[in-house]
């Protein structure tokens, strides 16, 4: 797909055949069957009337599926939420390194960094529960924890404060669920934050001087959604909301094409931050990049702080996609977003 950058070049993000095939075929659908017991519904009235029809399960739930067979109360999970935030909190009091060489592809650069802002003085094996290579399996993941549990967790002076529950795990298999808990909560922050600054390079920089970096945000959050698909499992609520929805039927919500339905957005395909300066991202249609008004994700306000400290870091520095840098792909993951992007200076 050609996506043209603020008129002057055109950059080519090739999705993966599968997400392609979607915005070839359904972009403007409201239903329509994805597979046997699959209906996909990109329609903005319909999708926000299923997400409301009832609570999401633990099993939908992104963040907070249950660990290894063994469910997330929700009390661990707000626990777990605000230690992250106070990690984020105290990462956003503390002054901007000039050193920081935030250069090279992204978004691993800009994980690694956030890595370390976040988690710094947390013992190596938690840190490395941060590290990408293990979205390649969840079995490798439980490997990984599995040796990591295998003895007591002492923390040095200053850990995050997501660190401090690990520690305090007593045994093997509270250790293990601790460990579990510590990634599944504050690897998304890193994955997701990266993932969207390199999402808003790929997409808009070098950026014009009067796109905010809210709305430059808020503008790759339409194009690339975080989430592209929001599960929910058959329930008897949904063939009473439309006939074409099965008993058996599962639902996919899909923002990957209500983001860019022609009903709903003027130029859908193309990056223009200055449309969210009489748009309000709660209330509009069909837009859903942290889930539904009735169930937002829980790390949406930590995600926008620390991205626009990042893209300030960025534009006051210069940075900017290589010329070189012509195409980038997205993958067929959990989290969209293109897969390296070349961040240079000039």
């Amino acid at each position: 797909m050609d996506m043209r950058i603020s008129g002057r070049r055109t950059r080519t993000t090739i999705f993966a055949p599968r997400l392609q095939q979607l915005l070839c075929e359904h972009r403007g659908e409201d239903v329509f069957r994805l597979d046997r017991d699959t209906v996909g519904v990109a329609g903005a009235a319909l999708s926000s009337e299923i997400l409301n029809a009832r609570p999401a399960t633990e099993w939908e739930r992104p963040t907070f599926k249950p660990l290894h067979g063994r469910s997330i109360p929700r009390p661990d999970a707000l626990k777990s939420m605000q230690a992250i935030g106070r990690d984020v909190r105290a990462a956003l009091k503390k002054p901007i390194s000039e050193d920081a060489d935030l250069s090279g592809p992204w978004p691993h650069v800009g994980h690694v960094y956030l890595r370390d802002l976040l988690l710094g003085r947390d013992p190596r094996r938690l840190r490395f529960l941060m590290n990408r290579i293990l979205e390649l399996t969840p079995k490798l993941t439980w490997a990984v924890i599995g040796m990591g549990a295998l003895l007591p967790v002492r923390l040095r002076p200053e850990p995050s404060a997501i660190a401090a529950s690990v520690a305090q795990a007593s045994g093997y298999h509270d250790r293990r669920y601790a460990m579990g808990l510590y990634r599944r909560t504050a690897a998304p922050v890193c994955f997701t934050i990266s993932t969207l600054v390199a999402n808003a390079l790929w997409l808009g920089a070098p950026f014009e001087e009067q796109w905010s970096n809210r709305s430059i945000l808020y503008e790759a959050l339409r194009l690339l959604p975080p989430s592209w698909n929001l599960l929910r499992n058959a329930s008897p609520e949904y063939p009473a909301l439309d006939a074409r929805i099965g008993a058996q039927d599962d639902v996919l919500i899909l923002p990957l094409l209500s983001h860019r339905d022609p009903a709903l957005w003027d130029d859908p395909d193309e990056f223009l931050p200055e449309r969210w300066e009489n748009l309000d991202p709660d209330s509009h249609p069909g837009y859903l990049p942290f889930g539904h008004k009735s169930e937002r994700c829980w790390g949406q306000h930590m995600v926008m702080p620390l991205a626009e400290m990042f893209l300030d870091m960025l534009r006051n520095r210069g940075l900017a996609v290589s010329p070189q840098q012509t195409t980038a792909h997205v993958p067929l993951a959990g989290l969209l977003g293109v897969e390296e992007v070349d961040c240079r200076s000039g």
